[in-house]
């Protein structure tokens, strides 16, 4: 098939490597940034390479420009959805500034701590006039503490915007970690306080809608979030008589095509299903409580649900110049396996949109699944761009 070349950002730099090898990987990737000329740095990272490799070069092969990110469990670069490539788009100093906070350990979470630790560095974070602020989240995946501290960041940092993405490492879950200058860290997190001279807005959607009646969640450990009983019946069982299918033949295309839904302030938003065990057990992406009260989602056709989130505009009517997207893993697989995989990487790449899988996504103080979460950067008006 032949690929439409399509015209690239001004505001930020893409560039990626498809090797195999870390180190040649780090130092293909790195060659085709200006260091001179970039505030920071973000590397998403397949979930099959060493991330502490892939760190440390990145960290030599730049020469001190800041570099944070993550392990992914997908990337979306120029091609749209891709596994095998590493990731980096590189923020100009002329429409960017940066501070960085390590929040380490995630688990167990202080969240008086965090508060303080945040509001320190928030506080020390020089506003620059006429300047936008906004906020970057990448956590560990396998921490189990987003929704807690999405909640906790959200309450300190009051207007802050704030986006995010957990890290993945494909539909392993073994090993998640972030990258912090030159270094990577499991069960935490780096918060990134952002200022720029672009106007932005949010971007937020998931193609499901609630459908059938409402479900209980009867037994469950938070903390695990896992869930024992629905219904007062053992949880994998009540869930396949739900969707309509056999114990034996749930699997993680099942779960990604029937989600489970909350409620909150009017809206519904997903709460993923991540495996069955052997003793009936769902482990979720999210929180899960006794006594929370869930409906089934509906699948939306995805095509059009995401060409219409992504149909977004400034007030003068402009397109994005990019869009720093967090898409989740479960999202990705329902794709592929309903062999849109080409069509969505080509609305993507339209639309400029580029990012990672995320094993879950952070916007308006919580912690969802099986979303698209982001930011659409535009080019400022009567400015010479990068």
């Amino acid at each position: 098939m032949t690929r439409i070349e399509r015209p690239g950002p001004h505001c930020v730099a893409v560039s990626m490597s498809r090797d195999m090898d870390e180190q040649a990987a780090a130092r293909n990737a790195a060659l085709k940034v200006n260091r001179a000329e970039t505030c920071f740095v973000l590397a998403f990272v397949p979930g099959h390479l060493d991330g502490d490799i892939i760190s440390k070069t990145l960290d030599e092969a730049l020469g001190g420009v800041p570099v944070f990110g993550c392990s992914t469990a997908g990337q979306i670069t120029t091609e749209g959805y891709e596994t095998d490539a590493l990731l980096l788009l590189a923020f100009p100093k002329a429409h960017f500034r940066c501070a960085s906070v390590l929040l380490d350990p995630l688990k167990p979470l202080s969240t008086t701590a965090i508060a303080t630790q945040v509001q320190r560095y928030e506080q020390k974070f020089r506003h620059t006039a006429g300047w936008h602020r906004l906020g970057l989240i990448f956590s560990d995946g396998l921490s189990k503490q987003e929704d807690i501290l999405i909640s906790t960041l959200e309450a300190v940092l009051g207007d802050l915007p704030l986006f995010g993405g957990s890290a993945g490492d494909g539909l392993r879950f073994e090993h998640t970690y972030v990258l912090h200058h030159g270094q990577i860290h499991d069960n935490a997190a780096v918060l990134l306080l952002l200022e720029t001279d672009l106007p932005f807005q949010g971007v937020g959607f998931d193609h499901f809608l609630p459908a059938g009646s409402q479900l209980i969640i009867t037994d469950a450990d938070p903390d695990e979030r896992k869930v024992f009983e629905i219904n007062g019946a053992p949880a994998a069982q009540e869930y396949a008589r739900l969707v309509g299918c056999a114990v034996s033949d749930l699997s993680p295309q099942i779960f990604a095509e029937n989600p489970m839904l909350i409620e909150y302030k009017n809206n519904h938003y997903v709460r993923a299903i991540a495996d069955a065990d052997e003793d009936g057990a769902l482990s979720f992406l999210a929180a899960i409580d006794d006594g929370l009260i869930m409906t089934l989602g509906q699948g939306q056709e995805i095509i059009q649900t995401l060409q219409t989130g992504l149909d977004i505009h400034d007030e003068n009517g402009r397109s994005p110049d990019f869009i720093l997207g967090f898409d989740c893993v479960l999202r990705k697989l329902e794709i592929e396996h309903k062999q849109l995989g080409r069509a969505v990487s080509d609305v993507l790449g339209k639309a400029r949109v580029f990012g990672f899988n995320t094993y879950g996504e952070q916007h308006c103080g919580l912690h969802m699944n099986q979303t698209l979460v982001g930011v659409a950067f535009f080019r400022p008006d009567e400015r010479n761009l990068w």
